[in-house]
């Protein structure tokens, strides 16, 4: 029988309130913390502890603080990766950031989606959709960008978007639900 761990990197429904995904919350709140106290001459672009917990993070990414991931290890981050400050990155399910991709101050992504079924949704059930961001990317301050979702190399997202579809390569796309503006 798979784990919940297991059902949830297989993109499968799984419950959020077990043991082992607790254990992995916790390494990462603390690496969290780590990144989010330490003064920033100390910290770099990113705290040892908070590098060291990403899946992947090229040598030159930039985040700041403060930021706050949920598991961490289910993030990759391309070469000069730049967060800016009151970013969070719920990573239930993968998330992919390609090179020289910009992150605005409080950009928000949400891989998890909550069981429907009231009763389930309260034992914790939920399922992890991958989120897939390009290179060369510029996502404006608040936008959100739901699970499931790809954008495509070069793509912008305007500020306070809600991304819920994939946004292809080279688009802009605004509002709530993002769409696409006209290309000029």
């Amino acid at each position: 029988m798979a784990s919940e761990r297991e059902k949830m990197v297989a993109g499968e429904w799984y419950c959020c309130l077990d043991d082992e995904l607790d254990h992995l919350r916790r390494q990462a709140r603390l690496a969290v913390h780590a990144h989010n106290t330490l003064p920033p001459d100390e910290r770099g672009p990113a705290a040892p502890a908070l590098r060291a917990l990403f899946a992947q993070a090229a040598s030159d990414i930039f985040i700041e603080a403060p930021f706050h991931c949920s598991y961490g290890i289910n993030v990759v981050l391309g070469e000069r990766v730049y967060v800016n400050a009151g970013c969070t990155i719920l990573d239930s399910g993968s998330v992919t950031i390609g090179d020289r991709t910009m992150f605005g101050p409080g950009v928000q992504i949400y891989c998890a989606e909550h069981h429907k079924d009231p009763a389930l949704r309260s034992r914790g059930i939920e399922i992890a959709r991958p989120v897939a961001i390009g290179s060369d990317v510029w996502i404006g301050g608040g936008a959100i960008i739901l699970g499931g979702v790809t954008i495509g190399d070069g793509a912008i997202v305007g500020a306070g978007a809600v991304v819920t579809k994939d946004v292809p390569a080279g688009a802009t796309v605004v509002g709530n639900p993002a769409r696409p503006l006209p290309r000029q």
